[in-house]
Order: C-alpha cells, then sequence, then structure tokens
C-alpha cells in the first residue's frame, strides 16, 4: 500500500502497487475461471462455494473493491515498432506522439487487473463495453517514463443491470497526461436503489433501421482478420473477435470487431486538426461484424469534430462520438 487515491465521487481508494504491467492472457484466464463461478453460483445460490463471495451471489450487496493499482514505472523507450504497428494498423500518422487510443491500449491490461480480483462483484466475460470518454491533456511521447492507475467506480443502474466506470490514468512525471473512463455493463446484476427509470447511458434506442445517416465521408473494408490484427497489437483476445467459430460459441453469428479499434480509427482519421490535446468520446450501438462495411462521416462542429460509423445497408448504427481540442 502507497498513498490514497479518491473516486470521482469523493470516495477514499487505497492504492497497490504492482512491481510491473500484468500480462492480458493471464488475466483473461484468470476472469474466465472466476466469471464461470459467478454464473455457477448464481445458478446455484444454496451452494455459495461456488461463487466469489456474498458480492456475486446477493445483488443488494454488490460494492467495488476500493482500491486502485498502480504501475509506478512504465517505460515506453523500446515501444517504437510497437507504435508503428499501431499506427499502421490504424491508420495513424506516422509520429512519436502516443495517440489517445494508444494509451488506452496501455493501460487496458491494469484496467482489467482490477475487474479479475477476487472481491470485483461481476464477471469479466460477457462485460458490455458501452463508451469511452478520455482525455489528453498534454502530449506523450516515445521515450517518457508513464505511471500508469486504474480502478472502477460509479456502480449504477442500468436497465439491463448494473454499470460502471473504470477509470485509467497516465502520468509524466508528476504531471496527469492522460486519463480515460470506460464504462460497462454486466446484463442481470442489481443494485439497491434500482429504477425503472434508470438512463441507457452509451446505448442507441433508435428502432432497428429508423436512424438516418449522414452523408458518409469515408468507407472501410475490414477484413475477417481485423479482430485478430487488433488483438496482436492490444493483446485484447476476447474470442469473439478472433474467428467465427469462436464468436459463434458467445452467440454472435461472425467474429465482431473491436469496439476500440473502430473509435480510434475514427480518431485517427481526424488526424493533426485534433490538436496536442483533446478529448476523445465515443458510444457504442451494434457491433461490427467480420468481414465488413463500415460507412463513416467525419464533421466540424462548433467545439472540434463529430464522427460517426454505421451499416449502410441496414441503417444500423455502430458508434458515434465527438473529437475536442483542449
Amino acid at each position: 500500500m502507497t498513498a490514497v487515491l479518491t473516486t470521482s465521487d469523493g470516495e477514499g481508494l487505497d492504492v497497490e502497487t504492482l512491481p510491473a504491467m500484468p500480462g492480458l492472457p493471464g488475466l483473461y484466464a484468470r476472469g474466465a475461471a472466476s466469471s464461470g463461478r459467478m454464473a455457477a453460483g448464481r445458478a446455484l445460490p444454496a451452494l455459495p462455494v461456488l461463487g466469489s463471495g456474498a458480492a456475486a451471489s446477493d445483488d443488494d450487496a454488490l460494492t467495488l473493491p476500493r482500491v486502485a493499482h498502480r504501475v509506478a514505472h512504465l517505460p515506453t523507450d523500446g515501444l517504437g515498432t510497437h507504435l508503428r504497428d499501431y499506427q499502421r494498423l490504424m491508420h495513424e500518422p506516422g509520429s512519436e506522439l502516443l495517440p489517445s487510443g494508444y494509451l488506452h491500449v496501455l493501460a487496458f491490461p491494469l484496467a482489467t487487473s482490477v475487474m479479475v480480483r477476487g472481491d470485483y462483484p461481476l464477471p469479466l466475460i460477457g462485460t458490455v463495453h458501452l463508451a469511452n470518454d478520455a482525455s489528453l491533456l498534454r502530449p506523450v511521447r516515445v521515450g517518457d517514463a508513464l505511471e500508469v492507475r486504474a480502478w472502477a467506480e460509479r456502480l449504477r443502474p442500468h436497465r439491463r443491470g448494473v454499470q460502471l466506470d473504470m477509470v485509467a490514468e497516465v502520468r509524466v512525471g508528476d504531471e496527469l497526461a492522460w486519463r480515460g473512463v470506460s464504462t460497462y455493463l454486466s446484463r442481470g446484476f442489481h443494485v439497491p436503489d434500482d429504477a425503472a427509470s434508470a438512463p441507457d447511458e452509451g446505448e442507441d434506442r433508435a428502432p432497428a433501421g429508423t436512424w438516418a445517416p449522414p452523408l458518409p465521408t469515408g468507407r472501410w473494408a475490414l477484413p475477417g482478420g481485423t479482430g485478430r490484427a487488433y488483438g496482436a497489437i492490444s493483446g485484447d483476445l476476447n474470442p469473439i473477435h478472433l474467428s467465427a467459430l469462436s464468436a459463434k460459441a458467445f452467440g454472435f453469428p461472425r467474429a465482431i470487431a473491436h469496439g476500440m479499434y473502430t473509435a480510434a480509427r475514427a480518431l485517427a482519421e481526424v488526424g493533426p486538426r485534433r490538436g496536442p490535446a483533446y478529448r476523445w468520446t465515443v458510444e457504442f450501438g451494434r457491433p461490427v461484424l467480420l468481414p465488413g462495411t463500415v460507412d463513416v462521416a467525419i464533421t466540424a462542429s462548433d467545439d472540434g469534430f463529430e464522427y460517426v460509423g454505421w451499416n449502410a445497408g441496414r441503417r444500423l448504427r455502430h458508434f458515434h462520438g465527438e473529437v475536442t481540442p483542449l
């Protein structure tokens, strides 16, 4: 234990410092095992040993761990090749600057490590990614030594379950350089103050086929290996992204693109116009099936740029968001 942090609601958090950034394969293995125990515990509540504790088997007792994970020193000197591979995949301009989507990739394992803790009350497998809100507050370059922190906060109702925010921060020295908030949904869980009027944050509720798309400014032809390519760069090897066979095991007709791939590619299309510091938001709708084609529109707004991606044939919105120079 080291210092104490607070959430956006002012709740105190203890800080646990990890010796290095954890590996995603091991975290996913732990997450799959704990998710299976939670599912068995909910199906057989009379056998509490199957669950992960009271929080997993008693909806009224859902509480998030009051702890932040921290890696105090993450060097980036050796990330030049990895960054260039990311830039090529995302169509980002070549640069020594780390874009916001790349910083999300660097911080994602630490956030995942919070979600596989023994006292984390929700399953990792089956979690739905609803939205992101990230701010790059100053340029981060290859060679900068980073401090990364991550924690969970704001557990709250959702029409289909509960939602929460995973917060990740990247610091250069004593300066906060990047802050990302990822909002996730866990279906079938409830919190005590659940209400029918709970907002569906990040969910596209327009009936299928009724949304009117704008004029496209681009079209992406995404091959079937897009999920594997982004997984190789990000370390996110969730089977729903890798192949039709593995995706079908989780109820999808084909592999689906990573949401962060589509959002980060839209951010890349804004390019240098976003400036050295910017806020980047995204809300996810219908998943992108692979292979597939996505029409995209990037348009100027009063504060910066708006973007949206959709399926032209079915008139379904996949994602939309904003990029605002700071």
